[in-house]
């Protein structure tokens, strides 16, 4: 029995906080009748007190002093001390009790602690509901805690109410959230990367197979083109994989001027670089990476040049508060429904094949790396058809 009292004490919060309040309740009642019989006790104590004593005619017999005492049997008693020396005792019978007597939480001797077990029993029945309310929602976030700690990474917890309670499951819920995200990401990027990795490779080993003694220069250059997206797809899968940790290091911070570094990169590709009317050169300055930075607008130009046919021209603009990058292209565009999904790691269009280059991963880095600047990208139709991906960054302050 008193194991599992134990086990019930130290298991459950609800007890322990009950049984508090119950303790701190007994605690008060115990102070309040230990003053009040201590009050009780100084009004009772016997003080001597003047008297008259007058006959029937309301004539003054005597005048002294009367001292309260209680006789052997535990009645009281007066003893009345005249002036004049003479010294009377004032004596009283048994009370007669009446019917059935006062009810016990009245009584002198017990009515203290008829009173404690009615406050008590009042008290308990008041705050259990309550108390066990409160300790039901921390116990669903324990099992909440407990589910997402073997595996379950579905779990959410309730966010009932408004107190410290109803903030700790959001919290969890958020936090919970993106471990989600971040544990399916890396269980995507893990299988696509053993996928892409694969067919490389498996070109490799072919044309070393059938290159024979005497390899042709296009078995070399096929050899060559093949190491060299082997390594693009390494180097873009770790720049993924650190983007993904928020808490990862990717460089130093500094002012960054955006018309130099999109000059410097269309240079590569033979893009034009144009202004926006109205666009002041000095207002595209951005806090951020520059490497990052400079990563995301190769990537579109990479892609507008891969995919793309005839031209390519970058425009940037700038607002009171946001600096924008848009780099066009003529070639088929993208349907409005996968303006979303080219975003996603080695996602590619229906249609694209490897030969095109590019591992999939171009667009993916794009978007990691504006947010990781707190911006945004995404893709439009261009007039007169064709593409427009758009950067969109915060200005410096």
């Amino acid at each position: 029995m008193f194991g599992a009292f134990s086990r019930l004490f130290t298991r459950h919060l609800y007890v322990r906080i009950w049984l508090a309040v119950l303790a701190g309740v007994a605690v008060v009642t115990l102070a309040a009748g230990w003053a009040w019989q201590m009050a009780e006790a100084q009004r009772s104590a016997p003080l001597p007190r003047e008297v008259v004593v007058r006959d029937t005619q309301d004539r003054v017999i005597g005048v002294g002093q009367s001292q309260r005492t209680r006789s052997p049997t535990g009645e009281p008693e007066f003893n009345i001390t005249l002036k004049d020396g003479q010294a009377f005792q004032l004596q009283f019978g048994p009370r007669l009790e009446r019917g059935g007597g006062p009810p016990p939480w009245v009584r002198p001797q017990s009515g203290f602690f008829w009173l404690l077990g009615l406050v008590g029993l009042a008290v308990a029945i008041g705050l259990f509901p309550i108390v066990r309310r409160l300790t039901q929602r921390l116990e669903v976030l324990q099992r909440s805690v407990q589910r997402w700690g073997e595996g379950d990474l579905t779990v959410r917890v309730p966010e009932d109410g408004q107190d410290e309670i109803a903030d700790l499951a959001l919290r969890f819920n958020a936090a919970a959230a993106r471990i989600e995200t971040l544990v399916r990401s890396h269980k995507s990027l893990l299988a696509n990367a053993s996928h892409e990795l694969r067919s490389p490779l498996t070109r490799i080993r072919m044309g070393l197979e059938l290159m024979g003694d005497r390899p042709s220069p296009g078995a070399r250059d096929e050899i060559a083109r093949n190491i060299g997206e082997l390594d693009q797809l390494i180097d873009e899968i770790l720049l993924a994989s650190r983007l993904d940790a928020s808490e990862a290091d990717m460089g130093t911070i500094e002012a960054v001027d955006l018309t130099g570094l999109c000059a410097e990169e269309c240079a590569r590709v033979d893009a034009e670089l144009d202004l926006r009317a109205g666009t002041d050169n000095a207002a595209l300055t951005v806090q951020g990476v520059p490497r990052l930075l400079r990563r995301a607008i190769r990537n579109l130009l990479e892609n507008a040049r891969r995919y793309g046919a005839g031209e390519i021209s970058v425009q940037l603009e700038a607002t009171d508060r946001v600096a924008r990058i848009r780099v066009d292209d003529r070639g088929p565009g993208v349907p409005a429904a996968l303006r979303e999904r080219i975003f996603e790691p080695f996602y590619r269009l229906p249609g694209a094949s490897e030969r095109n280059g590019g591992v999939g991963l171009g667009l993916a880095l794009v978007k990691s790396i504006a947010e990781r600047h707190g911006g945004s990208v995404h893709c439009e139709d261009r007039p007169g058809g064709g593409a427009s991906f758009v950067i969109t960054l915060q200005r410096a302050e």
